[in-house]
């Protein structure tokens, strides 16, 4: 069934046919714009049966004059670095919206999550084209090596990828986007590392290179100084790592999911 959000603000007798239709004279009458009303609607009539039960709640919710919740998936290091900012600037707001994080350990967790509607929005690394997913570069991240104030490296003006070849390194997690990015870029610049220590996330990784246990490639992240025994040393030559947005469809989401991802891309600047 196929349907434009100006077909629904037309009164499009089609939508009668949708499971929870009835409501939408309800929240008509209730609401002066039923823009945000049609883009719920719109996906209803797209997504699998057991999925229609979760967007008739949220017509449920306009009709009872709530503006909504913007449920967000990533990990706790993001939320950290590129969200605390916007969460207090979109807080302050008079939208009336609520903030919901689900905090994953991976970007396929992430995806899962959008994929069940079970968030609105996902903080990813942006990879290789997902089903049914889009993705939106906002900021791409340099690599650096993290080390040790008095490793002999903090006192090298440059470090290129061969001289990272060895031991002594703490390894990203396996079933993470950058740890795959890493050694892919690794490889084709036919560099080997070697490792025994691993660990689940990179703010880890550094804390792990500051009490001297090893070196660790990590994505420079903003707000991330080179504070008390650690340095972060630049390495220009490896691609840095894109990061964004990840959501089903932009033109189905939620009106106020819309300014809060606004706000993330404002203040790290769009790739």
């Amino acid at each position: 069934m196929g349907f434009t959000p100006s077909d629904l603000e037309g009164g499009d007798g089609r939508v009668e046919q949708l499971p929870h239709a009835h409501r939408f004279e309800v929240v008509r009458q209730q609401l002066p714009d039923t823009r945000q009303v049609a883009r719920t609607l719109v996906p209803l009539g797209r997504v699998a049966p057991h999925q229609q039960a979760g967007l008739g709640a949220r017509l449920g919710g306009l009709a009872r004059g709530e503006t909504g919740a913007v449920r967000v998936t990533t990990g706790a290091t993001s939320v950290r670095h590129f969200m605390s900012e916007a969460v207090v600037a979109f807080r302050d707001r008079p939208a009336g919206a609520v903030l919901e994080f689900r905090t994953e350990i991976s970007g396929r967790s992430c995806f899962d999550a959008l994929a069940e509607g079970a968030v609105d929005l996902a903080w990813v690394t942006v990879g290789a084209p997902v089903r049914g997913v889009e993705q939106r570069t906002v900021v791409e991240l340099p690599w650096v090596l993290a080390v040790r104030a008095d490793d002999p490296s903090a006192r090298r003006s440059r470090i290129t990828p061969a001289d990272l070849a060895g031991g002594g390194h703490i390894r990203l997690p396996e079933n993470s986007s950058s740890r795959t990015r890493l050694d892919t870029a690794f490889a084709r610049l036919g560099v080997r590392l070697t490792s025994d220590t691993g660990v689940a996330d990179g703010e880890t990784a550094i804390l792990l290179a500051g009490i001297g246990m090893g070196r660790a490639v990590v994505p420079a992240l903003p707000g991330q100084a080179a504070t008390g025994p650690v340095r972060f040393l630049p390495l220009p030559e490896l691609p840095p790592l894109p990061v964004g947005w990840a959501v089903r469809r932009w033109t189905a989401l939620n009106l106020p999911a819309r300014p809060f991802a606004g706000l993330i891309e404002e203040q790290h600047g769009a790739a």
